[in-house]
């Protein structure tokens, strides 16, 4: 398998389609069966979700492979919605039986007042933001495990401090077909790959790390440049290197200034999840009821869009079938609204915002991020940092930790250096950011005209279910933020 590149015949959604009626007999007739017997016991809204995934993984851990594996899955969630009561069933077996017992398992979890499916389905168009040419994909395994090799190679060449290299690439199709009881239907075929660096330096008895990696719904020919095999180990091994001669960070409050791109990831954690439409309606974000009020500074706007071509968060529909869009969530430091899946939008009264997502076919959807970032301001990123007497720098995090219900998260920055009267200085080790997401947001002071969105290595996380996603920002500033260390 493979993820090839942009055809001038790529397959088309009713190719999609044609996958699941082709290789495992779904019929129309069948959908509709299966969605009545859904709806038997009674409840508002039923859908079907078919999936099938190729995938392929390889890693290589000082210079020798220590890992292969190629394997397919497939099968069928179903869901059956009655007001807040959700039924879901799931089955790995596609043969019209086992379909039809999962309909009617999901439909005693879920019974209510009765209502019928419709006859027939409506297919919506879509968007092509990865094509997929006919033709499938083939199971060239070298051309994938050189990529890994010559990060190997590229890192250990960097630097003689760098002792131990690893390296992994991951590969993936996913097709979907999506039927629901409001005569819905949709059909898309997902590539996705990702290609990753993971280095140690030692320098006496101080060991450091670092890491890199990169990735999107495109093909092998993306890996060139910045996200090439040699330019992922350089930046690894930038990382290591330069955490070797890091001063302690220093500890309290001051001004900071976050770098462009994947620092958006404080954004999602901290602001994005609190802007899911599940947690407002339960009334347990720190956002709820606050649509049409003030929550940031006048000068962040931040949107979802998971319409961006080739991105990692991008989907030519969601996993219930509906077309994704470009989301304002914050605009000018007003909150202008959450994102919905077909439940909450329901449920609240609001328009749906495409943003279902669940991890496969054995997970519920619920309203999930895409791509989230802060868009663009007016601000030269040099002033910011002139703009600044004490502070901290932050171009690149690991992880972190944020509470829902009052927007308090903690996250570690992995590349920080001190801001000393307007200029950056000594690079930091073990500096921490500490803060309350939407306070944060209301001390945003200069926003950057450099948005960078991340290189394509975003997975989140909720309630058990993983999907990729992708962040971004410009140089940001913060007038006061906590900062955690152990320096002066």
């Amino acid at each position: 398998m493979s993820i090839p590149e942009p055809s001038p015949h790529p397959e088309s959604n009713s190719g999609h389609k044609r996958y699941f009626f082709e290789k495992f007999g779904i019929t129309e007739r069948l959908l509709e069966r299966c969605l009545g017997e859904a709806l038997s016991a009674g409840g508002d809204y039923a859908d079907l979700y078919f999936e099938s995934v190729t995938a392929i993984s390889l890693g290589v851990d000082e210079q020798i492979v220590k890992s292969a594996s190629q394997g397919t899955s497939a099968g069928c969630g179903i869901r059956v919605l009655s007001g807040e009561r959700t039924g879901y069933a799931y089955t790995d077996n596609l043969n019209p039986d086992r379909l039809l017992h999962a309909a009617k398992t999901a439909a005693l979890i879920a019974s209510g007042p009765s209502k019928q499916p419709i006859q027939g389905f409506t297919e919506a168009p879509a968007a092509d933001l990865y094509p997929v040419p006919l033709g499938g994909f083939d199971l060239d395994l070298a051309a994938r495990l050189e990529l890994i090799l010559r990060v190997d190679r590229a890192a250990r060449a960097f630097d003689a401090r760098i002792t131990q290299v690893r390296a992994s690439y991951s590969e993936e199709l996913r097709r979907i077909l999506i039927a629901a009881s409001d005569g819905s239907f949709a059909s898309d075929t997902q590539p996705l790959c990702r290609l990753n660096a993971f280095v140690i330096a030692k320098d006496g008895v101080l060991t450091t790390k670092g890491s890199a990696g990169a990735g999107g719904r495109a093909g092998l020919a993306q890996f060139t440049g910045s996200k090439s095999p040699e330019g992922l180990a350089r930046e690894a091994g930038r990382g290591a290197i330069l955490q070797l001669g890091a001063v302690h960070a220093p500890a309290g409050e001051m001004e900071v200034v976050l770098g462009p791109g994947w620092p958006g990831v404080l954004l999602h954690e901290a602001v994005g999840h609190g802007l899911e439409a599940d947690f407002n309606r339960k009334g347990t974000s720190a956002f709820s009821g606050l649509i049409g009020q003030k929550v940031a500074s006048a000068k962040v706007t931040v949107v979802d869009n998971g319409t961006m071509a080739g991105r990692r968060g991008s989907l030519n529909v969601d996993d219930e079938g509906s077309p994704t869009q470009e989301t304002v969530l914050i605009e000018n430091g007003v909150l202008k609204g959450y994102l919905t899946d077909k439940l909450s939008a329901r449920l609240m009264g609001t328009a749906n915002t495409g943003s279902g997502r669940r991890e496969n076919y054995q997970s519920i959807p619920m309203p999930r991020m895409t791509n989230t970032y802060m868009l663009a301001g007016e601000d030269e990123p040099e002033d910011i940092i002139r703009s600044v007497k004490r502070g901290l720098y932050a171009p690149n995090f690991g992880g972190g930790s944020v509470d829902i219900t009052n927007g308090k998260f903690v996250f570690s920055a992995s590349e920080a250096y001190l801001i000393e009267d307007g200029k950056i200085t000594a690079p930091v080790r073990d500096a921490t950011l500490i803060g309350n997401g939407p306070e944060a947001l209301k001390y945003v002071s200069m926003v950057g005209h450099d948005l960078k969105l991340d290189e394509g290595i975003g997975t989140c996380g909720k309630n058990g279910q993983s999907v990729p996603v992708g962040v971004g920002m410009p140089t940001v500033k913060l007038d006061r933020m906590t900062v955690g260390g152990t320096g002066r």
